[in-house]
C-alpha cells in the first residue's frame, strides 16, 4: 500500500535519550506521527518540550518492553488512534559490563529481558497489524557488537548476536506479507551509554581476578566516546534512510569506527583480528 510519509505511524522504544531520543525527532520532523514511548515517563520532559515547540506530530507513550501487560496497553492505545502502524523502531536496551565467570545469572537473564525478549514482546504484538495491512518496516537497532565480540561485554554481545539471527530468519518469513526487518549495527556513538550501563556486581570487587581488564576497557571506551564516536543523530538519519526508500538491504552499519571493525573481521584471520583488539584495548 503506497502511503505519504504524513499518514505513517512510527513506534520507537527507548526514546528517553540518545539514539532513541534522535530517532523519534527526526521521524517527527519528518512528518511521521511518532509514538516515542520509554519506560519511565518522568524522562519525556524534553523530548515533550521540544515537539511542542516545533509542533511536530509527535506524542509519549509509556512502554516498558520487560511487561507484557506495559506493551499491550501501548500498542492498543496505538492502534486505536492511529488504526496502524508502519514502522517499528525496537531501540530499547542497555550495557553491561564484566566477565563471564562474574556475572550472576540473574544479571545476565535480565539483559536478554531487555535487549532480546524485549525486541520479541513488541514486535510479536505489532507483526498482525502489519500483516493485515500487507506492509511495515521492523528496525531493529543492534551494534557492531552483534557481530564482534569484545572481552567482559559477553552478556551484551550475546544479546545482539541473538538479536541478528533472529532478525535475519524473520526477514525471511515476513517478506511475503511485505513487511521489511532492517538490522541498524552502530559503533560507538555519543549517548549516555556508559551511564545507563551497568557494571556486574561481582565485577566491581577489585578483588576479581577480572578487575584490572575491566579497567581497562572501561577506559578505552571512555576515549572512544571522547575521540571516535558519531553523534546519535546518524543513527537516526540512517533509520530515517531506510523507512523513506521503497528498497533497503538487510544490514546497516553507523559510524566510520562500525565499518572499519567489520570489514577488519572479514579481511583478517581469526588470529590478526584477535590480535588487533587486543592491541586496541591495551590488553
Amino acid at each position: 500500500m503506497d502511503m505519504t510519509i504524513k499518514n505513517k505511524v512510527a513506534l520507537v522504544t527507548g526514546s528517553s535519550s540518545g539514539m532513541g531520543f534522535a530517532t523519534a525527532i527526526m521521524l517527527a520532523r519528518a512528518g511521521i506521527h511518532t509514538y516515542a514511548s520509554m519506560r519511565n515517563l518522568k524522562k519525556s520532559k524534553t523530548i515533550t518540550e521540544l515537539a511542542s515547540t516545533e509542533n511536530l506530530p509527535l506524542q509519549v507513550v509509556q512502554l516498558d518492553v520487560i511487561d507484557k501487560k506495559s506493551v499491550k496497553e501501548a500498542i492498543t492505545k496505538i492502534v486505536t488512534e492511529k488504526e496502524r502502524i508502519d514502522v517499528l523502531v525496537n531501540n530499547a536496551g542497555y550495557g553491561l559490563f564484566g566477565s563471564l565467570e562474574d556475572i550472576s545469572i540473574e544479571e545476565l537473564k535480565a539483559q536478554f529481558e531487555t535487549n532480546f525478549f524485549g525486541v520479541i514482546r513488541v514486535t510479536q504484538l505489532v507483526l498482525p497489524i502489519m500483516r493485515k495491512q500487507k506492509s511495515g518496516t521492523i528496525v531493529n537497532v543492534s551494534s557492531v557488537g552483534g557481530r564482534i565480540g569484545l572481552p567482559v561485554l559477553s552478556a551484551y554481545h550475546s544479546t545482539k548476536f541473538a538479536l541478528e539471527g533472529l532478525s535475519e530468519s524473520m526477514s525471511y518469513e515476513l517478506e511475503p506479507f511485505g513487511i521489511r526487518v532492517v538490522i541498524i549495527e552502530p559503533g560507538v556513538i555519543r549517548t549516555n551509554i556508559m551511564n545507563s550501563s551497568i557494571i556486574a556486581k561481582k565485577a566491581q570487587d577489585p578483588k576479581s581476578p577480572y578487575f584490572s581488564l575491566i579497567q581497562k576497557v572501561e577506559n578505552n571506551f571512555k576515549l572512544m566516546m571522547e575521540n571516535e564516536s558519531s553523534p546519535p543523530e546518524e543513527v537516526a538519519k540512517a533509520i530515517l534512510g531506510v523507512v523513506t526508500s521503497e528498497n533497503s538491504q538487510l544490514r546497516y552499519t553507523v559510524g566510520n569506527d562500525a565499518a572499519t571493525m567489520i570489514q577488519a573481521r572479514v579481511s583478517m584471520s581469526e588470529n590478526q583480528f584477535k590480535k588487533m583488539i587486543m592491541q586496541n584495548l591495551f590488553i
